[in-house]
């Protein structure tokens, strides 16, 4: 049976002229008929080229013309109606369909269009009695009730809808298009038996087919008749013992009854039918990747999963890749960069793979070998963002600042990054210009930043300990650096930056009160450069003794500035 779609849900605003009558010029003056007749069928007949070229703009405004000459052609509205559908604009259709099928109610055509632009407009009711009328005049044709059926399903008409589809039963028999929609309705019905009945009789139909009972086992679990749905898929593997679908659906029971050695029995088996393709099992151990953010207990099981796909696809990239993305979510790194590796041995045209590599190489703090990955990426994928993004990265770690600002710009030139990526980029660019004393460009950069990202906290640092540093904008530093105190209360680093600043402004009783809470973490007393500065905020409250031993700590720890050396030697602070 040949069925007749129906389309729905299209919409697109449309003001189309002709649906507003049109003023003739002259008033009352007569038009020659010869002249008027050339007229309207040169416009129609350039409507009829412009659509048959595609140009459905230039057609519906030759239609809109032809009405404003002459309203007395059905086929001129049934036009406008199809192309109004055919742009997506299907509810403008109605009012041009419903005119069209009332000028000519013997064409079918217009009718069925008519049920379609109710369909489109979500007038399901009004489209259904459309097409019970045509199932009656011409009841040769099927999809008419067919269509009936679907649109009174919509309608929520289910008893309707199901009296239809049995109408047309008793003309075709049993039909799949007409089983599969009656099941439908009577699960919406909350009728499980007797759906579960419509497609044992399409299984009789046709027994090999094994669609069907597929169909069966899902209605019996949807319906939680877990022992029917078992037995089902159990007659499944009478006919083909390895059939992944069945298996799979066993094992998931086997596993809601904690059943695990007979879980993981039917899942070895299924995944090693190899006409179980590669896709659908990645695609069914997938999940697992987003279960392991909230829950780690299921590490064990996606690992065992992708090794298992491993074993069945040994030469397939695509089994590593899935394996190093697991063992990468677990935070087992040397193994996901292992897989990772045999992945792209067999397929190094994938970027998703290369990028995990990069952001594992660069957790890993191995600048050398970031830089050396991230080269061959940047040859090999050139419009790629994080390729150049790691790059740049890399290049910063070697404290290769020039190369830093090459790999960063070109990043961003690409232009289609992440909004957090491009304030990564922004933020790196500020510390490398800032290095190489392009002040100016370093400034721009952290603005950037922040406009991106605002509480960044560690941007908001950096610029403030620049500016700092050049005793520049003291205010503005001050205020960046309270705010990354706000943000992150614990940090000595902002501590000791936002007590710099203060130095800057001289408070240097302020100064040593914020260095003083820095120092309660045990870390900073090894911090050369912390240690440097409280030496200098001491000495410019008069305590020289106490500065130059701060001082001395600070060449200990491995500061060894010229200036320091000369605050020691000659026991004052040099700026």
């Amino acid at each position: 049976m040949r069925v007749y779609v129906t389309v729905i849900g299209l919409s697109l605003t449309l003001v189309f002229a002709a649906c507003s009558t049109s003023k003739r010029a002259g008033g009352n003056a007569t038009v020659d008929p010869v002249l008027l007749k050339q007229r309207t069928d040169s416009l129609f007949f350039a409507a009829q080229r412009s659509k048959m070229i595609g140009d459905y703009r230039a057609a519906l405004s030759q239609y809109s013309d032809y009405l404003k000459l002459d309203r007395s052609n059905a086929v001129v509205f049934y036009e406008i109606a199809r192309l109004l559908m055919e742009t997506h604009s299907g509810p403008y259709a109605l009012n041009f369909a419903r005119k069209a099928a009332t000028m000519d109610t013997s064409n079918h055509w217009f009718q069925q269009l008519l049920a379609d632009a109710y369909a489109v407009s979500e007038k399901f009711d009004s489209g259904a009695m459309v097409y019970k009328n045509l199932a009656r005049k011409y009841p040769e044709n099927d999809d008419y009730l067919y269509n009936q059926g679907v649109l009174l399903s919509k309608a929520n008409k289910l008893e309707a809808a199901l009296a239809v589809f049995n109408q047309l039963e008793q003309k075709t028999g049993v039909v799949e298009e007409v089983t599969y929609q009656k099941q439908r309705l009577l699960l919406r019905m909350s009728k499980a038996d007797e759906a579960a009945a419509e497609i044992k009789r399409l299984i009789d139909t046709n027994p090999s087919e094994t669609r069907y009972y597929y169909l069966l086992a899902e209605v019996y679990d949807a319906n939680d008749q877990i022992a029917d749905a078992t037995a089902v898929y159990n007659d499944i593997l009478s006919r083909d013992p390895e059939n992944a679908r069945a298996l799979i659906a066993l094992g998931s029971y086997a596993k809601k009854r904690q059943d695990m050695p007979a879980y993981w029995d039917y899942m070895t088996r299924a995944f090693a039918n190899n006409t179980y393709s590669i896709d659908e099992k990645v695609a069914y151990v997938y999940p697992y990747l987003r279960m392991l953010e909230t829950d780690t207990t299921k590490l064990q099981e996606g690992l065992q999963l992708a090794h298992l796909i491993v074993a069945a696809h040994p030469n397939d990239a695509k089994s590593y890749a899935l394996l190093g993305d697991m063992y990468s979510q677990g935070d087992i790194l040397d193994s996901a960069q292992l897989n990772y590796q045999r992945s792209l041995s067999l397929d190094s045209t994938r970027f998703s793979v290369w990028y995990q590599q990069m952001w594992i190489t660069s957790r890993k703090d191995d600048a050398n070998d970031l830089l050396t990955l991230s080269d061959t990426v940047t040859r090999l994928f050139p419009k790629e963002f994080m390729g150049f993004y790691f790059n740049g990265l890399a290049n910063y770690l070697l404290r290769q600042y020039p190369a830093t600002i090459v790999s960063m710009n070109k990043a961003l030139a690409l232009g289609d990054a992440e909004k957090r990526f491009t304030a990564d980029v922004y933020s790196l660019l500020g510390d490398a210009y800032h290095a190489t004393g392009q002040n100016a460009s370093s400034d721009s950069s952290y603005e950037k930043a922040l406009l991106l990202r605002p509480k960044d906290a560690t941007v908001l640092n950096n610029y403030s300990y620049y500016l700092s540093l050049r005793g520049e904008n003291l205010s503005k530093a001050a205020e960046m650096s309270r705010r990354s105190l706000e943000i992150d209360p614990e940090s000595p680093t902002f501590m000791d930056t936002y007590a710099w600043i203060l130095f800057r402004q001289q408070k240097y009783q302020e100064a040593k009160e914020w260095m003083d809470k820095a120092f309660l973490f045990p870390a900073s007393l090894q911090n050369a450069s912390m240690l440097e500065h409280y030496g200098d905020i001491l000495y410019n409250l008069n305590d020289v003794n106490k500065a130059v031993e701060y001082w001395q700590m600070a060449q200990e720890k491995g500061a060894s500035s010229v200036a320091l050396t000369k605050k020691i030697a000659e026991k004052r602070y040099v700026q």
